[in-house]
Formats: C-alpha cells, sequence, structure tokens
C-alpha cells in the first residue's frame, strides 16, 4: 500500500503510468478465444484489457494517468543497436496486432492519454513521461511487473504489480532483484535478459552480477577495478574477471540496451497527462463493433462519466 506522507508535508500527486502490452498480451493468452468483433476476428485480448483498465478506473481515483504501448516491435532504436534484440519473440499475429489498435482506441475513447512511438518502447515512454514530471513535482506509480521498469524508481515512486496486487518502491527492489534501483540497468547487462534475448558476460549469472554490483556499486566502477575480481568470493572468480576483460565492450552495449531512455518524444495533447474528456461516439462505436457485452458498456460509460450507453438504456428501459 501507498505510504501515507509525513505530517506537515503535501504529498506528491501520482502519476499512474500503465505498462498496456503485458496487459494485453496477458488477456490474449488467458482470455478464451470466443470473443468476435462484428466482423469476425477475436476479441479475446481487448476484452481482457478492457476488464483490466476498467478495474483499474474503479478502483483509484486518477487524475493524470498514460497507458503506453508498443509501436515499435521491430523498428525500436535498439535494433539499430544490436540486430538480434527480441529475435528470440515470434512476430505478433495479425489478429492480435488488430486488437492492439483496439486497446488503444479505447483509451483515447475513455480520455485517457495514451502513448506510443515508432522507435521507442513503451518503458522508454513510461520513463520519459515520469522524468519530464517529477520536475514538478509528480511522483510515479508505475502498473507492470517488468523489472526492467524498477530502473526508474526514486524515493517516492512505486510500481505496482497489478495483477498480485503487490506495490513497492525504491528500497523494495533489492528485495525483489538482489541489487539497488539504480543498478538494474547493469545487473541485466551483467547477467543477460533472456526475455529480449540479451545474452551479458559469459559465465556471470544473476547471484554474481549481484555479489559484482554490491562490491563495485556499478558496471563503470568493476571495470575500473578488475584487477580485484579474482580475490572476491565468487566460485570461478578469476575466470570471471578474464570474460569481463574480453568482454567489456558487449557488455556495454548491453548496457545500452538494457537502460530505459528518458528523452523519447511525448506527443500528448495535455502535458501534465490529465485525464481528458470521453469521446461518446467513439466509445458507442467501438462498444458496437467489438461486441461489448450490456455490463461491459455500462461500466465504460460510467468510468467515462458520461450517461448510459444508448444500447444499454434501451435494453433495459
Amino acid at each position: 500500500m501507498t505510504l501515507p506522507a509525513a505530517p506537515g508535508i503535501t504529498p506528491r500527486p501520482p502519476l499512474y503510468l500503465v505498462d498496456a502490452s503485458l496487459y494485453v498480451f496477458r488477456a490474449w493468452h488467458s482470455m478464451p478465444d470466443e470473443f468476435q468483433d462484428q466482423q469476425g476476428w477475436p476479441t479475446n485480448a481487448v476484452h481482457g484489457f478492457a476488464r483490466f483498465l476498467l478495474d483499474l478506473l474503479e478502483r483509484e481515483r486518477l487524475r493524470h494517468i498514460a497507458i503506453a504501448f508498443d509501436e515499435a516491435l521491430d523498428s525500436c532504436f535498439r535494433h539499430r543497436l544490436y540486430a538480434a534484440y527480441k529475435a528470440n519473440r515470434d512476430p505478433a499475429p495479425d489478429a492480435l496486432r488488430r486488437q492492439f489498435a483496439h486497446c488503444k482506441a479505447l483509451c483515447l475513447a475513455l480520455g485517457l492519454p495514451v502513448l506510443a512511438h515508432a522507435e521507442y518502447e513503451a518503458d522508454d515512454l513510461i520513463g520519459s513521461a515520469l522524468h519530464a514530471r517529477r520536475d514538478a513535482g509528480m511522483r510515479g506509480v508505475i502498473i507492470s511487473a517488468d523489472k526492467d521498469l524498477s530502473q526508474l524508481l526514486f524515493e517516492h515512486d512505486e510500481q505496482w504489480d497489478y495483477a498480485r496486487n503487490q506495490r513497492w518502491g525504491m528500497a523494495g527492489v533489492k528485495a525483489r532483484h538482489g541489487v539497488h534501483a539504480h543498478q538494474i540497468a547493469d545487473y541485466l547487462a551483467l547477467c543477460g535478459d533472456a526475455v529480449d534475448n540479451i545474452p551479458g558476460v559469459t559465465g556471470v549469472g544473476a547471484k554474481s552480477a549481484a555479489v559484482l554490483l554490491a562490491h563495485f556499486g556499478s558496471m563503470d566502477v568493476l571495470f575500473e577495478r578488475l584487477d580485484e575480481v579474482p580475490f572476491l568470493r565468487l566460485r570461478g572468480a578469476a575466470q570471471m574477471a578474464v570474460r569481463l576483460r574480453e568482454q567489456r565492450e558487449h557488455a556495454l552495449l548491453w548496457r545500452q540496451l538494457t537502460t530505459i531512455a528518458l528523452d523519447a518524444p511525448l506527443d500528448v495533447a495535455d502535458a501534465d497527462f490529465s485525464r481528458g474528456s470521453a469521446d461518446p461516439q467513439m466509445l458507442q462505436g467501438l462498444c458496437d463493433a467489438l461486441r461489448f457485452g450490456p455490463l461491459t458498456r455500462r461500466r465504460l460509460f460510467s468510468a467515462a462519466g458520461l450517461p448510459d450507453s444508448p444500447s444499454v438504456a434501451s435494453e433495459f428501459a
């Protein structure tokens, strides 16, 4: 749970930052494929995402929010640095790509600011939005279970694994991952990240990477003091020092891949990510096209601060 502010201190307003792709993919894999739109395309992912989004909007009194989508599936700047970045993933099928577009449209219809860019990933957009609003006194609430995003946490921020209802702040990162928040990018560069197809340094696993960073503080200092590595209490420390020396340039490249950008372009109408006005016609059109049921329609229009959907009103008249 969020800790209360100390007496006499005005709490920082939260900026909720949603890693949308995580919840779209989760719905795609977990929801039954019986849902179809008017054209017969599957809509299980957008139905599941809508349920998640509605639960969030009904649970939290959100004034500032941004929903970040991954559009840089194969055009991200990281692919130019390392062609094999995320090459272990199968391309998203057309049926899922269509649903991503529907999820994005649903957010816009609800008046929720959307972030998407052809060269930057959702993580970069979340990091850039949070970085841009810190000077205005806001704090971040990052809704994602992705450990990469923990590197963004400062003193007043928190990360929220929504599915497990677990929250943690900057101080809780070490208990979860074995390193501090500011060390996450170095940690993943050293031990690798199989999810993103980042190899890491040969022979350096998660525990070894944590020990190295606990001793040296950062990867930069580690490479400055490589001569100390053979004397650490690590199995195979001498060989590890050799591998680190041989693969220094690779490790620096891996860190470029694991570091979240804070300067991605943010093309949003409202710079403070305030919730905007909903578009009732757009929302109604999506409800019809995606064949949402009466309960979901009613919840969507209620979350948008609108009267009941005309189709729902007529059904219950």
